[in-house]
């Protein structure tokens, strides 16, 4: 069987588990509850491998590892310490409360479902200013998705780049559409577990063959694996390491993980949840890092220029036989896949529960809004298959840029929300506009302090203005406080 037959066959055997886990959860979704959010019934183990793995996405394999290979330890090791930081502060502080809250705000299954019913907003703004904000980032998050696994099947299999965009594209929507939140968390749960032993044993692989850590570190160099440095040895300045830092920032406003959040079968999952999520993140930014720096010196020729986010294919298959080699390969479709499917469901939701039933069909039943939700995704996905048809697209860039807007968005309202009694329906409101208008403009910036990640200034802005507004503004209604002081007297 030739090298290629044997990747092929690997390909196959892991696409179709992946069919087939969604072929069977789709005989359990039978309402738009069920499609959306699980009836909130996953465990600990699949809640948070399916967080993490949805979270990460061909970012962890392609991104990531690309910037390290390409620059050292510096950016990419700072950014992964943010991510590290943010994804235990966001399951600690917001993943109880937010599942408390939603549920008792009338059961809400979207976040613009919560706002709507946090706030009692009657206009539904607040629903209609979030949904577009999700479609626009999602938009380009599941693009970055499609990206990785188009440059996967170009790579390994000489298939044509666009060829290839369309087979990723027709995989995640195939078992997206068929069995929703509970078949993207039973997938992402496999998929998380393949990237997690994918990324540890090449790593440790490439140490040993290169001769132990000590003869690997004199390969590499000291200054590539330093985090202060820039590796001729400039230093990596303090604006630098708070502007990739400020990535942690990003987790409080992230649909696609919160809704994970509020799909855990009970609050006393949480603290499990949490240990397995920080076990998982931690062991996993360090195979990618080092994936990425080790290649320097593992690779019998460097990689070409715009060519680096592929750092991780071109090890794996030097390293291992074929049909080891199309397994361990699975990883990176693995984790454009966990991401762009949740990022479809969440974005299906939100258009479909917050605009089509909240402003369109009021009356929708099941049916009705299980369909619109599968046109959605296919809709979604159309434009996403859109901006990732240019092969120069940048896996990072676009992560980079869809992390900051979720995060400038919605998370300091999130926490607003969860936190302060205070914050206002118009303070919420204007929150929102300001955070994601000021992360499109800061990034069609640049020079000066407009080199700041733009994630930073525009959760500052929307904090800030969000506060300002509701001080400002009338105090709320006397319902909305007591729903507040309601929540805050729950139990577990």
């Amino acid at each position: 069987m030739s090298g290629m037959l044997s990747m092929a066959c690997a390909f196959a055997v892991y696409l179709a588990l992946m069919l087939i886990i969604g072929w069977r959860t789709s005989q359990k979704t039978s309402n738009s509850n069920d499609f959306f959010i699980g009836a909130r019934s996953t465990g600990p183990w699949i809640t948070a491998l399916s967080a993490e793995a949805s979270d990460m996405s061909g970012w962890l394999l392609m991104g990531l590892p690309g910037v390290a290979y390409l620059g050292g330890m510096k950016e990419a090791f700072w950014t992964a310490a943010g991510l590290t930081i943010g994804t235990y502060l966001n399951w600690f502080f917001v993943a109880k409360r937010l599942r408390k809250y939603t549920i008792h705000a009338g059961d809400s299954i979207t976040i613009p479902e919560f706002f709507t019913n946090r706030f009692k907003d009657k206009s539904r703004s607040l629903a209609f200013v979030s949904v577009i904000f999700i479609l626009i980032f999602f938009t380009v998050y599941t693009a970055s998705g499609f990206t990785a696994c188009a440059d996967l099947f170009s790579s390994v299999f000489g298939i044509d780049y666009f060829y290839a965009l369309l087979l990723g594209a027709a995989v995640v929507l195939a078992y997206t559409i068929l069995g929703g939140y509970l078949a993207v968390c039973s997938t992402d749960f496999v998929q998380g577990s393949l990237m997690f032993a994918a990324l540890i044993i090449t790593a440790v692989i490439a140490v040993l063959s290169m001769g132990g850590v000590a003869a690997t570190v004199d390969k590499v160099g000291v200054d590539f694996i330093n985090p202060f440095h820039n590796n001729p040895g400039q230093p990596f300045g303090a604006m630098d390491i708070i502007s990739a830092l400020s990535w942690g920032l990003g987790y409080f406003g992230m649909p696609h993980i919160l809704v994970r959040f509020m799909g855990l079968r009970s609050n006393h999952d949480v603290k499990v949840s949490r240990r397995i999520a920080m076990v998982w993140v931690i062991v996993a930014f360090i195979g990618a890092l080092l994936v990425g720096v080790l290649g320097r010196a593992y690779l019998a020729s460097p990689l070409g220029a715009g060519s680096q986010e592929t750092v991780f294919i071109v090890t794996i298959m030097q390293m291992y036989p074929s049909f080891i080699a199309g397994l361990f390969l699975c990883a990176i479709l693995a984790s454009a896949m966990s991401t762009a499917d949740s990022q479809l469901l969440v974005a299906a939701s939100a258009f479909s529960r917050d605009v089509y039933q909240g402003f369109f069909n009021k009356k929708a039943n099941e049916k009705q809004m299980l369909l619109m939700s599968r046109i959605t995704v296919f809709a979604i996905a159309i434009i996403a298959i859109f901006i990732a048809k240019d092969r120069n697209s940048s896996i990072f860039k676009m992560v980079s840029y869809a992390w900051a807007g979720f995060g400038a968005t919605f998370g300091p309202v999130i926490l607003l929300s969860l936190f302060w009694k205070g914050i206002t329906r118009n303070g919420a409101l204007a929150g929102l506009i300001v955070g994601g208008v000021t992360v499109i403009v800061w990034k069609h910036l640049s020079g000066g302090i407009f080199e700041l990640y733009e994630l930073l200034p525009g959760f500052i802005a929307c904090l800030l203005v969000a506060v300002l507004i509701s001080l400002l503004d009338r105090p709320n209604n006397p319902e909305v406080a007591a729903e507040y002081e309601a929540y805050k007297k729950l139990g577990d």
